[in-house]
């Protein structure tokens, strides 16, 4: 049995296009969701539980150690914000139990609301 060149190439492409869908269709949700480097305005997260850890108003930055954030798919673990305005630094200190709000930003986490918690 003798396939022709059309065929062969058509069951080679086939195949790859169905992996390479849900892999884009991902991609594109996610891109979408978070924002880019594009300029497209980044998409905030929803508020989210953690302790401060530390506060670094000199450099705009605090650590937070956070629950899971499922929406971006982050697992619960202790990381550094940066501060979309430095005035939210003021609000806390380290020790703090906190609810917070944060985008991704061209890749970079930052923090856009905070308040402690009783």
């Amino acid at each position: 049995m003798r396939l022709e060149v059309p065929a062969l190439l058509a069951a080679a492409l086939v195949p790859a296009a169905l992996l390479a869908f849900p892999a884009h269709a991902q991609h594109s949700h996610m891109h979408g969701m978070h924002g880019n480097a594009s300029g497209h305005e980044a998409m905030p997260v929803r508020a989210t539980e953690g302790v401060v850890q530390k506060v670094d108003r000199e450099a705009g930055k605090i650590t937070l150690r956070h629950g899971e954030i499922p929406s971006m798919g982050m697992p619960a673990m202790t990381m550094v914000f940066k501060v979309k305005e430095p005035v939210l630094l003021e609000k806390v200190k380290a020790g703090d139990s906190v609810r917070f709000t944060a985008m991704n930003d061209a890749g970079s986490m930052v923090l856009t609301a905070i308040d402690r918690v009783n």
